[in-house]
Formats: C-alpha cells, sequence, structure tokens
C-alpha cells in the first residue's frame, strides 16, 4: 500500500520524516510512533500502518528526531513531546472531520501518554498503546504508569500476554484503576513484538491481526 511522504517542522526548526497512509473511506485517523529501536519504515511499523489502512483507518507515522538523526540514543522526553506534537497537529489538518487518536509502539506509546498527561492534545479523542512498556525487562515496577492517570481521554492498551515489559500482575491493576477510560486487550502468548512462539499454534501474522482487529473496533465506538 502507498504512504505519501511529509514533512513536520519542530519548534526548534528542525525538521523530521513523516508517512501518511488515508483509505478511501477513512473512518479515523491514527498518530503512529514508532518504538525505541526501530524507525517509523521499520517492517512492523509498515506492516501496522498497512494492515489499519485495510481497516479502514489513516495512519501518520512519524520520526522522532533522534531516528531521523540516526542515533541510537532515545531523545529525552521534552524533544519526544515536541515531536508528538507537531505530528498531532499535522494530523489534525490531514483528519479534517474524522475522529483522531495518537499513540504507537512501546517508547512511542509512553512518549504519547507523558505529553497528553502533561497537555491535552488538541483534537485527539483517544490513545493507542501497542506494547505499552509499564518497566524494562526484569525490572518489574509501575512507576511508567503514575502519569496515565492525568490523562482524561479513553486508553486502549493492546499487549502480548508474554510481554517482558508489562508483568500481567501488575499491568491488571494499573489499567483497572483507571476505570473506563482504559481498555486492555491481551494478544495470547504473545511478546513485546507480539511474536508468539511456534509451540503456542500461533503465527505472527495471525496475532498482528487480533492487534489491529481490536485496535479497529475500539476506535470506532469511541
Amino acid at each position: 500500500m502507498s504512504a505519501k511522504e511529509r514533512t513536520l517542522k519542530l519548534p526548534d526548526g528542525s525538521t523530521v520524516s513523516a508517512l501518511w497512509q488515508k483509505p478511501k473511506g477513512a473512518k479515523a485517523v491514527l498518530v503512529l510512533a514508532h518504538g525505541a529501536g526501530a524507525g517509523m519504515t521499520h517492517r512492523h511499523m509498515a506492516a501496522t500502518a498497512d494492515g489499519l489502512e485495510a481497516r479502514g483507518i489513516a495512519t501518520l507515522r512519524y520520526n522522532f528526531p533522534y531516528m531521523e538523526k540516526g542515533s541510537k540514543r532515545p531523545d529525552n522526553p521534552p524533544v519526544a513531546h515536541a515531536a508528538i506534537r507537531a505530528a498531532a497537529a499535522d494530523a489534525a489538518k490531514l483528519a479534517g472531520d474524522l475522529p483522531l487518536f495518537a499513540g504507537g509502539r512501546s517508547f512511542g506509546a509512553r512518549m504519547t501518554s507523558q505529553a497528553q498527561a502533561l497537555e491535552p492534545l488538541p483534537s485527539v479523542t483517544g490513545l493507542v498503546f501497542f506494547a505499552f512498556p509499564l518497566h524494562a525487562p526484569g525490572k518489574p515496577g509501575i512507576e511508567r504508569a503514575e502519569h496515565l492517570s492525568s490523562v482524561k481521554i479513553p486508553m486502549l492498551f493492546l499487549q502480548g500476554s508474554k510481554d517482558e515489559f508489562a508483568d500481567l500482575d501488575l499491568l491488571k491493576p494499573v489499567t483497572a484503576k483507571l476505570g473506563k477510560r482504559a481498555k486492555l486487550h491481551l494478544a495470547e502468548h504473545a511478546d513485546h513484538s507480539f511474536h508468539a512462539p511456534a509451540k503456542s499454534g500461533r503465527k505472527d501474522p495471525e496475532v498482528l491481526a487480533e492487534i489491529l482487529d481490536a485496535a479497529h473496533d475500539w476506535m470506532l465506538k469511541q
């Protein structure tokens, strides 16, 4: 599926690349941020955008500044938040009267929720998290979720049941505490990358389809 290249201007005068995909008869728009280790053109990001397009959801994916520069060290939160706001503003113009959502994978998900908690993203009606990184692997904790109480719009957590970045004994109470604002969808046997081992009997495309179906259904209900 084809994506149109765009350029986002940031407050400091620098720019980052973006890709816009909009199907005919689009029903909603999702601003999609990448994870810490791979940019917007990674095959997982492309598969997510293509899968959502096939389901009638437009996406604007973009690079964080460090990824645009070819660095492996993620931006600090203020820099990441500025990129998220620029992407959300651009998507709002492209969306027209379509409902607008924001989120992303792992690092991108957490940075988006932080930005929303600090100051609501204009026109964004909900957040979609693909593998929210509740804690580092082997270091269980919920400190990374403390800001979520300041997010006042609906949130969808799409998680693998075997995600090493989100112990379910911690994640379930976190989402439950958020009440009706939060919904948790678990993909059985999947890890942080939504990969399921062969012994589970599940294939990765099947897991991704389940995740994208859940995202589509949730967005259309908001």
